[in-house]
């Protein structure tokens, strides 16, 4: 039987967090190769769409905060763990645009990197979490995660994460005309 734990952000449980952590330090999954959904939703009334970002099925404010927890609590506020949320339909990341392929529309350290996941509040720029989007001819790496304003924050245990281009490329293409 496995122990779960819930991490207090409103994520909900993971499941085994040693068995997941695991996981992520070595960026791979059975297979190597890592699948991606980019799940866009809507919240109630007239807010934005925004897009989720699900890999081999768990999201990754949840991965994010297995990886956090300890620097949250360090820092006195183990809520912030992963307290993120998905960028929104008007920050122009949906199809066809070409953010999440290594031409990023937004940034926050201005190194090549892409924003991934903002603020809770809806302003990316409030609680940013960043990575290197590396584009192959049949890969799209994710490396090199870090927060905007936790520069003490080592993610080095997140990922990096290997999508195969054409099932990243067709993930992706699916956010076309969703709001």
């Amino acid at each position: 039987m496995h122990r779960h734990t819930k991490i207090n952000n409103g994520i909900g449980p993971v499941g085994s967090a040693l068995e997941t952590t695991r996981q992520m330090r070595t960026g791979h999954n059975l297979s190597g190769v890592h699948v991606i959904e980019f799940r866009v939703g809507r919240a109630p009334g007239p807010a934005y769409s925004h897009v989720d970002l699900i890999i081999d099925g768990d999201d990754l404010r949840k991965l994010t905060g297995v990886i956090e927890l300890p620097f949250a609590r360090a820092d006195g506020h183990p809520d912030i763990a992963g307290a993120y949320a998905g960028l929104l339909e008007r920050d122009e990341v949906l199809w066809p645009s070409r953010h999440f392929l290594g031409e990023p529309t937004l940034q926050w350290f201005f190194e090549g990197e892409t924003v991934l996941l903002g603020c809770e509040c809806g302003e990316w720029g409030c609680w940013p979490l960043t990575a290197q989007v590396e584009v192959s001819d049949q890969t799209v790496t994710w490396s090199g995660f870090r927060n905007g304003h936790r520069p003490g924050w080592t993610l080095d245990g997140l990922g990096p994460f290997v999508f195969s281009r054409e099932q990243y490329e067709a993930a992706l293409r699916q956010t076309e005309n969703t709001s």
